[in-house]
This record gives structure tokens, C-alpha cells and sequence, in this order.
């Protein structure tokens, strides 16, 4: 296809990828990106080489002394120019986000739009980076808390949401004072190049110090790295459960801190008083949408008796609906998978599917898309199935719906809800206000996101991000997640003559 946007994205046909977006990697060595949607070469991006990496943290590590002095409204100033930056480059790199990562152009261009409102949020966080005020125990004593920079963080972010997460962390990190070393997926290289390449003329049209904001290339390897380096605080780390794993373990051996935004199994619990106009489109959306490659994709609908045959029968019809294509058509409800070994993936699950002995209600399969015979394309499946199932407990990147059954109260919906090691968002549909204040309340969802009468999918970045169990305890984005990218600090002022010493006591000489 023609890749214009790249040009007007100062990225050409070729790039050979930056570390500050104003010097380039010394390494020879190449990450080829390749799309999902056609298979077709999009640009060749330089790997980070070790001494390119200690360039890098050397820049990052000097840079932080003098950012972390910038008032944090004048850094915030930087955020509110970068959002002014992406406004005006939406489309284009909008395009870029759904042909290198195959999410439909919509949803490309809504992530560009959370890179926003990420900006936006961050510019007002920039003037309320509050402590509080303790009464002291000792006379003409003031007692206060404060937060300060914690240095260099590090971002590791996954294929699904190239440009999105990055800058969740990092625009919350730069007002907050830190710097920021990012390693974007390998399967999504060229996005990070041109978040870094816009964000580089906005920092040198400001003297920002060189190092505040950089890309690093490479596989695990150079994750890894980050992980290990005892040069930064705080690795915030977006992936599977497995990489979350490592990285925590490798972080915490020097104990360092992580911030994990790990797997999600998401169910959407629909009760006998559903309003079920609702129930479709959130399901069919969280199911498919981004070809079920979002963390917070549906992968499990629990649905009462009662409305079961009903619900099924909606589905199944809904699914025929569903147009499968290039996603930078507007017609097209699901784009590809991000390459091969995402394929092979989804149909190894379906094979699981039926030897446990679930139900397929749609059967998907690798579908051919005209115009892009090397495209990795697959049609969503639904499956009855129960929820002990090995594959079930198992989030696969991929849109396979399991349906279940439930028969008895909402308690049991919710308990078959949690019957994962997985917790990142859960859903209801109700029309039954206790059946919807027990599911929010201590005894119900055990997720880090539970919504009433809305689907899994969707958060905005007004609200923490994150879940508990095997997604890692981490949280992003909005409210006072950015507590994580600060250190805090306790002082006590004496402005008396004397010095009382607490709890009472007495120390005399």
C-alpha cells in the first residue's frame, strides 16, 4: 500500500530509528517491520547495540539532574506542546498504528486520541502533585509529606497498544520529573521511532536536556537489560503474565520497582434482568475488536439460564454479520492478527477447545482477505464451554469468545467470574440494582475494573489502569497513579528554641 503518512511523519521509506529522535544508533544491525495486513516491508529500524544502550543511559542519567529542577508546570508546558504535536499528526499516525499493528483504523486513531488525553491530564497534573499536612506530637513542630522525582524509568510496551501505553507512563513520568527509556515491541518498532521523532522537535524547540525522552530497539534481550540496570528505579512493563514474571524478579533482585499491566481473562456476567440491546454490541466488540488482542478484550461471557438461548442465538447471528478485511477500511470490523505465530496460536486453541469437549458455535479459522494474500487474517469463534477448561483459564491474544452457562444467583455468576488467575476488568448487565452494588462491593469482582451495563473494553484515562492477580497489581494512567513515579519524602520542621523528642522521651546530658 502506499505509505505516505511515514513522509509526513518526517520517517521516509527507510529509517534507521533513533535513541533521542536527533542522533541515530551506531548499531548495523536491523529490526524489519512488516505488516500485518499485507505482509509488506513498511521500514527497517536500527537495534539498540550495547554501546549505543550506554549512550543512552548516560544521556537519560545526566538529563535527569537538571529536568528534575524544572518546575513541574514548566514540564508540563513540554506535555501540553507534544498534545498539540499529536493533534496536528492524528491521521497520520493514526494510519501508522493500524497498518503496523493491524487494529482498525478507528481504533488506531482512538489511540492516538488516549496519547492525547493522556497529555491533557498530565498538563493539569503538572500544578497538583500534592502532599498532606500531619499535626505534629511536639510543640512548634510542622510535619509534612512531599514527592520527588524518582530518575529514569523504564518503559516496556507490548504490539497491541504500540503508542498508547508508552505514553500513559510517560507523559505522567515527565511531568512528575523523571526521564524516560522506552523499549516499544519488536513487532511494532517503527510507532515508537515516530512518537520519539515528534516528540524530539518539541524537546529541542525547548532546550529540554538531551536524554529526558528515548527509544531503545531490540527483543527480550533488551528488556532484560532494563530490568537488570540498577541505573533506573522504576521498569513499568507491559506484556504476558510470563514477562511480567521475569521482569518483576529481575527488578526486584536489586530491588528496584515494577509497575506490571499484565494478561486478562475479562468476563461480561449477564443476569435474567439484562437489558439485552446492550449486551450485543459491548460483547461483539470486546470480543472482536483489535481481533481480540487487547488486554482487556472479552474472553468470557457468563450468562444466566434464563436469557441464555436467547443471548446464543443474538451472537450467532451478530458473528455473520462481522466483516473481515483490511483495517484501514472503514468498513471492516477486524483487521489481522500481528503475525504468524499469532495465527498458529489461535488455532492451537481452537484445537484445545475441542479436545476438552467445548462447542463451537462459530467455528472461525484462518481466513484469505483480497489484496492482502500475506496478511494474518482470522474470523472470530464462539465456543460453549465451561469455565474449568484449561483453555478458558488460559488468555489466548486472539478473538475466541467462550460462552458459559450459569444457573442460580448473581453469587455464582461472580464466582465462576473469578475462577481465573487472572484479574484485570470484569463487567455486569443488570437492571437489578443489588445484583449491581454487590458485584462492586468487597464480595463481588475481584478485577482491578468492574463496570455495570457497559463492556470489558474502553477505559479512559481519567481512571487508574491496571488489575490484581496474575495482571500484575500495577496501575496506570489516571487518578493518583502517579504516586508509582515518585519517591515520597516525610519532613519535620522545629522552629522552637527547644528539642522535644517524640513519643516522650527523655534524653539528657
Amino acid at each position: 500500500m502506499n505509505t505516505s503518512f511515514l513522509k509526513k511523519l518526517g520517517l521516509g521509506a527507510s529509517n534507521p530509528g533513533t535513541w533521542t529522535g536527533q542522533k541515530s544508533f551506531s548499531s548495523k544491525r536491523v529490526i524489519t517491520s512488516y505488516s500485518p495486513v499485507d505482509g509488506k516491508e513498511i521500514a527497517k529500524v536500527s537495534v539498540t547495540g550495547e554501546a549505543d544502550y550506554e549512550k543512552v543511559m548516560r544521556a537519560a542519567t545526566q538529563a535527569f539532574e537538571e529536568w528534575k529542577m524544572w518546575p513541574a508546570p514548566r514540564r508540563g508546558e513540554i506535555v501540553r506542546q507534544y498534545g498539540d504535536v499529536l493533534r496536528a499528526n492524528k491521521e497520520e499516525l493514526g494510519k501508522l498504528v493500524s497498518y503496523e499493528m493491524g487494529k482498525s483504523l478507528q481504533e488506531g486513531l482512538g489511540e492516538v486520541q488516549e496519547m492525547i488525553d493522556i497529555c491533557d491530564f498530565a498538563v493539569g497534573l503538572s500544578r497538583q502533585l500534592y502532599g498532606l499536612s500531619m499535626h505534629s506530637e511536639r510543640p512548634s513542630h510542622r510535619m509534612y509529606e512531599q514527592w520527588h522525582p524518582l530518575g529514569v524509568v523504564g518503559v516496556i510496551s507490548a504490539f497491541n497498544f504500540p503508542v498508547a501505553v508508552w505514553s500513559w507512563n510517560a507523559m505522567i513520568a515527565l511531568v512528575c520529573g523523571d526521564v524516560v527509556v522506552w523499549k516499544g515491541s519488536e513487532k511494532t518498532p517503527l510507532c515508537a521511532v515516530a512518537c520519539q521523532h515528534l516528540f524530539a522537535g518539541v524537546l529541542k524547540a525547548n532546550n529540554v536536556p538531551e536524554g529526558v525522552s528515548c527509544v531503545v530497539t531490540g527483543d527480550y534481550t533488551l528488556g532484560q537489560k532494563l530490568s537488570s540496570d540498577t541505573r533506573i528505579p522504576l521498569v513499568s512493563a507491559t506484556g504476558s503474565t510470563r514477562m511480567g514474571k521475569a521482569v518483576s524478579a529481575a527488578v526486584a533482585a536489586r530491588l528496584g520497582r515494577s509497575l506490571l499491566e499484565l494478561g486478562g481473562n475479562n468476563a461480561v456476567i449477564v443476569t435474567p434482568s439484562a437489558d439485552l440491546s446492550l449486551v450485543l454490541p459491548a460483547t461483539v466488540f470486546g470480543a472482536v475488536g483489535t481481533a481480540g488482542q487487547r488486554c482487556t478484550s472479552t474472553r468470557r461471557l457468563i450468562v444466566h439460564a434464563e436469557v441464555y438461548d436467547k443471548v446464543k442465538t443474538q451472537l450467532v447471528k451478530a458473528y455473520k454479520q462481522i466483516k473481515i478485511g483490511n483495517p484501514l477500511d472503514a468498513r471492516n470490523h477486524v483487521g489481522p492478527l500481528i503475525d504468524a505465530q499469532a495465527v498458529d496460536n489461535y488455532l492451537a486453541a481452537l484445537d484445545k477447545v475441542k479436545k476438552e469437549g467445548g462447542k463451537l458455535l462459530v467455528k472461525g479459522g484462518v481466513e484469505k482477505v483480497r489484496g492482502c494474500a500475506n496478511g494474518h487474517y482470522v474470523a472470530p469463534a464462539i465456543v460453549e464451554a465451561r469455565n474449568d477448561m484449561s483453555i478458558v483459564q488460559t488468555e489466548t491474544f486472539a478473538p475466541i469468545l467462550y460462552l458459559i452457562k450459569y444457573e442460580g444467583s448473581v453469587t455464582d455468576a461472580i464466582r465462576i467470574q473469578n475462577d481465573v488467575p487472572q484479574g484485570l476488568s470484569s463487567a455486569i448487565m443488570t437492571t437489578n440494582l443489588r445484583e449491581a452494588e454487590l458485584f462492586l462491593s468487597a464480595g463481588g469482582s475481584d478485577c482491578g475494573i468492574a463496570n455495570v451495563n457497559i463492556g470489558t473494553s474502553g477505559a479512559e484515562i481519567g481512571g487508574a489502569f491496571g488489575g490484581e492477580k496474575e495482571t500484575g497489581g500495577g496501575r496506570e494512567s489516571g487518578s493518583d497513579a502517579w504516586k508509582a513515579y515518585m519517591r515520597r519524602q516525610t519532613n519535620t520542621i522545629n522552629y522552637s528554641t527547644k528539642l522535644p523528642l517524640a513519643q516522650g522521651i527523655k534524653f539528657d546530658f
